[in-house]
């Protein structure tokens, strides 16, 4: 698998300029990478800078935390898809998966199932793994699944830890194909990459995928 089709081109950083924004969409069309990352605010200048490119334009919604409520998160990715986002990765409700309130996880994200979807839209959810045990990730997997999301993902990047293979691992055996499995949070070298893909991983979200591809390596960032 060509590891740049798989690549999320992503820059999260709260002091990323519209500038940045241009850069990250030209080096993303250069490798033809799967998507770029950015938070909503960002979305307009991305489908423009891509709108000559088959490079996806994808955003976080309920970032970094997933502690809003599931109307401020419907909000928030509706107007993403009305500016043109084509791909949604939304954080998880943290503290009610902690909390075993599964129901709540699977509604909420049935609900920003169907509205991307009705906007011909991919969503991704984002557990934060590091914040999670194995039981909890696998019944995460499980309400992701029965809700009808694309993809699961490891990681927002921004909290204490990222991708793991062992989660990668489990995320791919618990979903059975049901949807994909996208590691995120650290993925910063060629073989890391490469390994999450041989773990699972059907998307990689990343800052360093320029670096990635051309086999350098990164000391830090998402």
């Amino acid at each position: 698998m060509e590891i740049a089709s798989c690549i999320d081109h992503t820059l999260l950083k709260p002091e990323a300029t519209e500038d940045d924004i241009i850069k990250l969409c030209a080096e993303a069309d250069e490798h033809s990478f799967a998507a770029v990352c950015v938070n909503p605010c960002r979305v307009p200048v991305a489908v423009k800078a891509l709108a000559n490119s088959d490079v996806k334009v994808c955003c976080v919604t309920g970032f970094p935390f997933g502690a809003t409520s599931t109307f401020a998160k419907l909000q928030e990715t509706r107007w993403c898809l009305e500016n043109g986002a084509d791909e949604i990765d939304t954080v998880m409700n943290i503290g009610e998966a902690k909390a075993g309130n599964w129901d709540y996880i699977e509604n909420e994200l049935r609900e920003i199932a169907d509205l991307a979807h009705g906007n011909n839209a991919i969503l991704k959810v984002i557990f934060e793994n590091c914040l999670l045990d194995s039981a909890e990730i696998a019944a995460a997997c499980g309400a992701a699944v029965r809700a009808g999301v694309d993809f699961v993902k490891t990681s927002t990047g921004f909290s204490g830890g990222g991708a793991t293979l062992e989660d990668v691992s489990l995320m791919s055996k618990a979903v059975s194909g049901a949807c994909g499995v996208k590691a995120a949070g650290g993925v910063r070298k060629a073989a890391n990459a490469i390994a999450m893909i041989e773990a699972g991983a059907t998307r990689i979200g990343t800052s360093a995928g320029v670096l990635i591809i051309s086999g350098g390596t990164s000391s830090g960032g998402y």
